[in-house]
Formats: structure tokens, sequence, C-alpha cells
């Protein structure tokens, strides 16, 4: 399973900091995360979705090794 990772807002909107999924695309882990977690949904579209460190295209396969960052847009400098 892939480890899911949500920071600030996500990670309050998720209702937790870290889950483990299995959707088998960054496309597929989107959708549903949108469908399990409502208040995630609004803010989903704006966030910084990371795989291992890059950002990768909604088409990109994610394994039971890789690891999901979510990261909301931050104010500031």
């Amino acid at each position: 399973m892939a480890r899911v990772r949500y920071f600030a807002a996500a990670a309050e909107r998720a209702g937790r900091p870290e889950e483990d999924r299995s959707e088998s695309s960054l496309g597929a882990l989107r959708d549903a995360l949108s469908r399990e977690h409502p208040g995630l949904a609004a803010i989903l579209p704006k966030c910084a979705i990371l795989v291992d460190g890059a950002r990768v295209a909604d088409t990109t396969e994610i394994g039971p090794d890789v690891t999901v960052d979510i990261l909301p847009p931050f104010a500031g400098g």
C-alpha cells in the first residue's frame, strides 16, 4: 500500500496526518480521497501532490512502496 501523508490544512481536512491507500494511479487516488474526505475535496485541486518527492501526472501508477505527500498552498514567505 502507498503511504499518503497530509500536511497542514490537508491533514485537518482529512482528519488524520497519514494513511495507507491501495489505489493504483494518482488519478484514482485523487478521486477516492475526494469522495471519502469531502472537506479535503475542496482544497485538493490547489494542493501540490508529490509521489516520492516529485510532481507526476495523474496517469502515473503508484505502487505499494511509494510515499504520496499532499501539501496545501502555504501563505507567506
